[in-house]
């Protein structure tokens, strides 16, 4: 597979509740519901995902941002700015 094309993309459905407004006003805007709400949740998840991140490192990052404090950047004489 070329570094260009994707796998398809495999969908499964599934039962929300939305607002009945919310759904009105943007089939008035024609934006197309499933894509919007793939969009939010892939929004969520990757907000979650790096929310869960910094929480599992946030220790590895405490010591990393004191242990630079104390000693400064590595390589920084070789900084150009």
């Amino acid at each position: 597979m070329r570094m260009n094309e994707s796998k398809p993309i495999k969908r499964s459905s599934a039962n929300l509740s939305v607002s009945s407004d919310l759904i009105a006003e943007a089939k008035a805007l024609d934006i197309n519901l499933s894509r919007a709400a793939e969009d939010g949740i892939s929004k969520a998840v990757r907000e979650e995902k790096t929310r869960r991140w910094k929480e599992d490192n946030a220790e590895a990052i405490a010591d990393w941002n004191r242990w630079v404090a104390e000693h400064g950047l590595p390589l920084a004489k070789y900084r150009m700015f």
